[in-house]
């Protein structure tokens, strides 16, 4: 495997599409027919909307000297496709940007050094990175390249104008999902996209040759429902951050889509617009109790369709998809709205519940019984702040506090407005369950004792306060800081890369940390894990240049209000 440090690859991206973005309002009945009309190129001479006015503004508050530049801003801001992002734009090691006023931390110049020996190559070009360097622990499957793991890698990488890695990782990934796929003889869906690949090298023969994973070699034998998720968010941040639409109009990314699509948007038994899912199935790749409709699976499959949406072609295929797409997301949005969202007025609600209530007019629909609630959970809720539970499902709530999930969640404004502030504040108000020192909990609170005991079956890398049982995650990040950047709350995200500062480079890149505060690498953590040094990379460029969020971030319509207002808490 060559893990050599190329050179930065420039892109050219000449086609421009629009971007067609979401109407979610904050009502339950949310109008997503609009979606079905196929994106228009914008008249280049038209007036900015107040959205990219006020984030004009926010970059230029950022970094005074981005002020010289308000012509090449505009223009930019005024891309129909890759209106946030310019190709020729690069941030981080190798490339200096001493004119913008930001101070760039002497570690970043390490990340990007990191990063690139993290590089897999497929017969000479890139295709991905490993999940970690750490040669002093045994490879197990920390020498593949992963999905979920790869896509801060490809952040970073589009944010530093090197998009043809993430190219030839979108069309490798493609073309595996195409293997025939089996587990001990049972036959999984045709649009299922592999957890992981490797690349082997043959010395002798000179030849390279893949090999993926389904989950047919997983710990626990279970198929990844996240990976096709992250493959199609991937897809239209390439085709955002480039301006080149050609990549997601390829037939085989049409077919790749629509594969995926077929899997999730099938109708059988389930009553719920969500999914059911089995535990280890996303990044909490164990057993954690996380069966059934997993918040973060739910905010993955949202921001996935809201996606394909925007890169579906409207043929006869397509738009067959496209009326599925929208029946399922108003369907999906009223019930995440409604039935997985809490707060302290939620929370009195539930304490109060009536059970064995029967016939539509029900109001504990679910029959959760009040009894069932956690003692931790009225400590844990503020008076101002709410968030997503971890799980909804017939006389069950998970009420813990999953980070990626409600970080998600406000990214592909499957949050309200009103809810995403709930949500920063609750990581404002519980700054030190939630960070620590070190950002950033996956969940909120660990299970411990016979509770552990049961739901983990034992499990000794998933103790309390480890692993994915309340461990700390530096690549959650990345998260944050776009989430931090979206409500308008960039301080919260710089207090975080301070603390990650503090520790990261020096700890040497740990997977995860142990502890309620998060102040012990973890006792089984791989060092040089790249996604902890790409979540790193991707925060600070994100801060840096605010407009980077329009890879990941999904707007409400732009015609009904401004997406990102001023906010004292822009001022540094």
């Amino acid at each position: 495997m060559d893990v050599q440090r190329k050179g930065s690859v420039t892109e050219n991206g000449n086609v421009r599409g629009s971007d067609l973005l979401c109407t979610l309002a904050e009502s339950e009945e949310c109008d997503f027919s609009k979606l079905m009309e196929r994106p228009r190129p914008l008249n280049m001479e038209r007036k900015r909307s107040l959205d990219e006015r006020s984030l004009n503004e926010l970059s230029t508050a950022l970094s005074p000297h981005l002020s010289l530049r308000n012509s090449e801003s505009s223009s930019r801001l005024t891309d129909p496709f890759g209106s946030f992002l310019s190709p020729d734009r690069r941030s981080g090691y190798n490339t200096p940007r001493a004119d913008n006023g930001f101070d760039t931390h002497p570690m970043v110049a390490e990340a990007w050094e990191a990063l690139r020996r993290s590089l897999v190559y497929f017969r000479g070009q890139p295709v991905g990175t490993i999940a970690a360097l750490d040669s002093s622990e045994e490879n197990l499957n920390y020498d593949q390249v992963f999905v979920r793991d790869f896509f801060p890698s490809a952040l970073a990488f589009l944010m530093n104008g090197e998009s043809e890695i993430v190219k030839n990782f979108i069309l490798k990934t493609l073309r595996l999902q195409s293997w025939e796929k089996k587990i001990d003889r049972f036959q999984l869906g045709e649009g299922v996209m592999p957890a992981s690949f490797k690349v082997l090298h043959d010395p002798v023969r000179n030849n390279d040759t893949l090999i993926a994973d389904f989950g047919e070699s997983a710990i626990g034998r279970v198929a990844p429902v996240d990976s096709g998720f992250w493959w199609i968010i991937l897809l239209r941040a390439y085709t955002k951050s480039t301006g080149d639409t050609s990549l997601a109009e390829l037939s085989e990314c049409q077919k790749g889509m629509r594969l995926i699509l077929s899997l999730c948007l099938s109708e059988g038994f389930d009553t719920f617009p969500t999914l059911l899912c089995a535990d280890g199935c996303c990044m909490i790749d164990r057993r954690m109790g996380v069966y059934g409709y997993p918040i973060e699976i739910q905010a993955l499959f949202f921001m996935a369709l809201r996606c394909a949406l925007l890169l579906l072609k409207q043929d006869v295929e397509g738009k067959e998809f496209v009326e599925r797409i929208v029946k399922r997301l108003h369907a999906l949005t009223y019930h995440m709205r409604g039935y997985f969202w809490i707060d302290l007025k939620h929370l009195n609600d539930i304490y109060r519940y009536k059970t064995e209530e029967y016939s539509h007019t029900a109001v504990n629909k679910f029959n959760v019984i009040p009894d069932s609630l956690p003692e931790w959970i009225f400590d844990f809720m503020p008076t101002r702040g709410g968030y997503f539970v971890g799980n909804v499902s017939p006389a069950r709530m998970d009420f813990r506090w999953f980070c990626l999930g409600n970080c998600i969640a406000i990214l592909s404004s499957l949050a309200t407005p009103e809810q995403s502030t709930a949500i920063m504040d609750l990581i404002e108000s519980r700054w030190e369950e939630l960070v620590g020192e070190m950002p950033l909990k996956v969940c909120y609170p660990a299970i411990e004792n016979h509770e552990w005991k049961i739901v983990t079956g034992c499990d000794p890398k998933n103790t309390r306060w480890s692993y994915h049982n309340g461990g700390s995650w530096p690549v959650l990040l990345w998260l944050l800081t776009a989430a931090c950047i979206k409500t308008g709350r960039p301080l919260i995200a710089r207090r975080a890369i301070e603390l990650a500062e503090a520790r990261l480079l020096k700890d040497n890149w740990p997977e995860y940390y142990d502890g309620k505060l998060g102040c012990y690498i973890g006792k089984q953590a791989r060092k040089f894990q790249t996604w902890s040094i790409a979540g790193y990379l991707v925060a600070k460029m994100m801060l840096e240049d605010p407009s980077h969020i329009g890879m990941v971030s999904l707007e409400e319509d732009r015609q009904m209000k401004p997406v990102m207002r001023r906010s004292n808490s822009w001022t540094f």
